[in-house]
């Protein structure tokens, strides 16, 4: 029972205190607790000062030497970055626009029906559809990566836009050298869209359009349009020998109502007693025409679009780099 009855030793007030210092002192350190200390104090600013020159790279200096500085972006990054998201998505919306429209043009003529499946192929609204949704897809890789600072996305996003701009630079050296080709190209689109005038709704609109605002018919002349069964002279309809109301001088009759049937028999009449009726003219020379008239205009707004793409692609270059960059360092 002594082992549960051990007294406490008090210390009274006349009793002698030890007040020597030995090593169970709580306070007081040890003679070689502080060498070493100061040992391993040393050896922690050499390493720090071994680690400066190389960064901090080396990977035998402990993690707990090693001093990271952060990084932050910058307020060019910023709004590099947030330009190329607001462009791509302005352009993602029109993308999408564009792609509505042509398949509302599809829909509308039933082109998906079986009877006319197999000419979807040359029909205009395809070309509205394609380029929709390349434009849209295209344009929100770009807003996304950009946005979510995903690289992968904006690599595709810069690699189809280096590979649009090499092929209109392409296209443009073509066009330049090959002006014969592309001039019998016109002229064989043409004759197929007057050929197709009756028959495909918006062959006919661009038809129309070109004939009205360039003031010429036909492709040549106005007897080009005999080349369509509904305006040649062996069929049996009223359209027989005429020419569509675009190709009159003046389609309406007390400058209100359209008159349909000013074009009548027009492929019958000499050229002196035809002007006063119709245009002479056909819509090749009035192409060359306005494109002569317009070189300037058209070759401003192509070097515009290039440079846009240009400047669109190192941007979003420069953003990639800034981006692989952050991840490394922090």
């Amino acid at each position: 029972m002594k082992r549960y009855f051990t007294l406490k030793r008090i210390s009274l007030p006349w009793s002698r205190r030890d007040t020597t210092q030995n090593e169970s002192s709580p306070l007081i350190p040890k003679a070689s607790s502080t060498k070493e200390d100061t040992e391993e104090l040393g050896n922690v600013i050499s390493d720090f000062h071994q680690a400066g020159p190389t960064n901090g790279q080396d990977n035998n200096i402990p993690v707990s030497t090693r001093v990271r500085p952060h990084y932050r972006y910058s307020l060019t990054d910023y709004f590099l970055k947030y330009f190329l998201f607001l462009c791509n998505l302005v352009f993602s919306v029109l993308g999408l626009v564009v792609l509505g429209l042509g398949m509302w043009g599809l829909i509308s003529k039933e082109s998906f029906a079986q009877e006319k499946i197999g000419s979807i192929g040359t029909d205009p609204m395809l070309m509205l559809v394609t380029l929709g949704f390349v434009l849209t897809m295209l344009c929100l890789s770009g807003c996304v990566g950009a946005l979510r600072e995903n690289c992968s996305l904006l690599k595709l996003f810069s690699a189809t836009v280096l590979v649009l701009i090499t092929v209109q630079v392409l296209a443009a050296i073509m066009a330049y050298s090959l002006q014969d080709q592309i001039g019998g190209f016109l002229r064989s689109g043409m004759l197929t869209a007057m050929v197709r005038y009756q028959d495909d709704l918006d062959l006919r609109f661009i038809t129309d359009e070109i004939q009205s605002n360039l003031q010429c018919c036909g492709a040549d002349n106005y007897r080009d349009w005999e080349i369509n069964i509904y305006y040649n002279c062996s069929a049996p309809g009223v359209l027989a020998c005429g020419v569509p109301v675009t190709c009159c001088v003046d389609p309406l009759e007390n400058g209100t109502v359209l008159n349909s049937q000013c074009g009548v028999r027009a492929q019958q009449l000499d050229e002196f007693t035809a002007q006063s009726v119709i245009f002479l003219g056909g819509c090749l020379g009035g192409i060359s025409r306005w494109i002569e008239q317009h070189k300037g205009l058209i070759e401003t707004i192509g070097i515009v679009v290039l440079v846009v793409q240009i400047l669109t692609l190192f941007i979003s270059t420069r953003l990639i780099e800034t981006i692989q960059w952050h991840k490394v360092h922090i």
